[in-house]
């Protein structure tokens, strides 16, 4: 009763400062009940308790403050001194993910008319096809809105009853009561040759054609999770777009095409009003596939309970690559990035909900890649499972420190590829009110003067453990242990002392 009264008396701006905390982290009274429930089931608040909590109306028992202070790696007499809640962890307005712009200036050369004849040109000099425009568009839409797209979300969940998992025959069941028709077709892998001269395998694993039937490779019964995507993209292709459409074809491989004719003719680099519309009609069938098969509220649920380890896919069914996809829509903290990447350097799939600059690329092979980004590192190691790393990177000439997980897998065609999500953690540690831009000016220095890479430095490891607690993502605590590693946007600006790139170049003069 003691203690009791003493919280209510130095309870002024408790409430205000759950409520600044839990919105700084981007978390639901749901999310931060449930986080409370793990650290101690019996004094954990509910979420109408929290609610008046936050509101003034009730005051928590010590234990339960000490429970919620637990969660947010905060000391209790922090929640209870006469402070009212500074700018560190006041809740941020308005901000939006993705890559900056550019001013476009002067304005007058970004007409729609110099566009409309500028973009066709630069496309046909560069060898871009139309195709590949159109995805480079979406992809910036995509980014922009960091993966929000609620009526998808809606769309997907009317179909699939926010139900996970769901099992193969459910999705057979949904596509019987579309009136879809399930057929199988032999296709075998076929080698081909990009235009840089590497030669990699491609599979179509199935293709929709009007008015309602599905083929799909007899490949997929070996492959029960990518089938249950191929059947998830197709039904959202058909509630979304009415079965509308005969370019409707999902591939395994590095070549994107858009007809199921091994012998199609290459993509041109003409762009018109199809390619804007098939490679949008892809994306939406492609988010709510992965909105069927990880519903956002039970997935985020249960990547909470397994502090978002990758091999949460195993247990309900989907592949590594739709669970790491669907964490960077689910998760409450925005600020993720999600590649896909082939040998030597090819990233298939991009998303950079974080602002995280592009390594190498997904259309052309730049001269001067660093070779420290997990992603790349990973394609000719031997390495299996995964691989956590943090990694600094100068980002509009100020560090940032970039936490990931990696994963080696084979896709049908038989090409190996390294899936990657990761975080940039200088939001979460300014949340905290932390000094994110000095801790990772140190981390930079530390790596730079130490060949690139080194052992977590203890005052750098304690923040950033603290946040890896709050965020709840067991691999940024694996990253933590490894050492950390000095990247660039590209080798010519390299950081490292010496500069490796330099090294390199000098070293390949001498041979030469």
């Amino acid at each position: 009763m003691k203690n009791n009264q003493s919280l209510i008396r130095k309870s002024h701006f408790l409430g205000t400062k759950i409520r600044n905390l839990r919105k700084r982290n981007h978390l639901t009274m749901e999310d931060l009940s449930a986080r409370c429930v793990r650290v101690d089931p019996e004094s954990a608040p509910s979420v109408s308790y929290l609610s008046m909590i936050e509101r003034g109306k009730r005051v928590p028992s010590a234990g339960m403050l000490a429970v919620i202070a637990a969660v947010f790696q905060k000391e209790v007499d922090w929640f209870l001194d006469d402070v009212p809640e500074g700018d560190a962890i006041t809740p941020e307005k308005g901000r939006r993910g993705g890559i900056s712009g550019m001013a476009l200036e002067p304005s007058f050369l970004f007409s729609n008319d110099i566009l409309q004849i500028a973009i066709p040109e630069m496309l046909s000099q560069t060898g871009t096809t139309g195709r590949e425009f159109a995805h480079l568009l979406i992809r910036a839409h995509q980014e922009h809105h960091q993966n929000h797209f609620p009526d998808l979300e809606r769309a997907a969940e009317e179909v699939g009853h926010k139900r996970l998992p769901l099992a193969l025959d459910d999705l057979k069941d949904i596509a019987k009561s579309l009136g879809l028709k399930l057929k199988w077709v032999d296709k075998t892998p076929q080698e081909v040759v990009d235009e840089m001269g590497v030669s990699t395998a491609h599979v179509v694993t199935s293709f929709f054609e009007p008015p309602s039937t599905i083929y799909l490779n007899k490949m997929l019964k070996s492959y029960p999770t990518r089938l249950k995507y191929d059947l998830a993209v197709h039904i959202g292709h058909c509630v979304l777009h009415n079965k509308d459409g005969l370019k409707c074809v999902l591939t395994a491989g590095r070549r994107h095409t858009a007809s199921h004719d091994d012998n199609a003719a290459p993509a041109s680099s003409t762009l018109n009003a199809q390619d804007i519309l098939h490679a949008w009609r892809d994306f939406e069938s492609s988010f709510f596939a992965g909105a069927l098969l990880c519903p956002k509220v039970a997935y985020r649920q249960l990547l909470d309970r397994h502090g978002y380890e990758i091999n949460v896919s195993k247990t309900i069914g989907v592949s590594a690559s739709v669970a790491m996809r669907r964490m960077t829509v689910v998760s409450p903290y925005p600020h993720w990035h999600y590649f896909d990447a082939y040998a030597p350097g090819k990233l298939k799939a991009v998303y950079r909900g974080n602002g995280i600059p592009l390594p190498w690329g997904n259309m052309r092979i730049v001269e001067d890649p660093c070779q420290h980004w997990a992603v790349f590192r990973m394609i000719n190691e031997p390495k299996v499972g995964t691989s956590a790393q943090i990694s600094i990177l100068d980002v509009a000439d100020e560090p940032r420190i970039y936490c990931c997980e990696s994963i080696k897998v084979e896709d049908m065609a038989g090409n190996n590829h390294v899936l990657c999500a990761g975080i940039d953690l200088n939001p979460a540690i300014d949340a905290q009110g932390g000094d994110a831009a000095a801790i990772a000016a140190d981390l930079k220095q530390s790596c730079a003067t130490n060949s690139g890479s080194v052992t977590m430095p203890t005052h750098v490891k304690k923040n950033l453990m603290s946040v890896a607690k709050i965020l709840n993502i067991n691999w940024i605590e694996r990253g933590i242990e490894n050492d950390a590693r000095l990247i660039c946007a590209r080798g010519a600006v390299c950081p490292r002392q010496p500069s490796c790139y330099q090294a390199g170049r000098a070293l390949c003069n001498e041979e030469q």
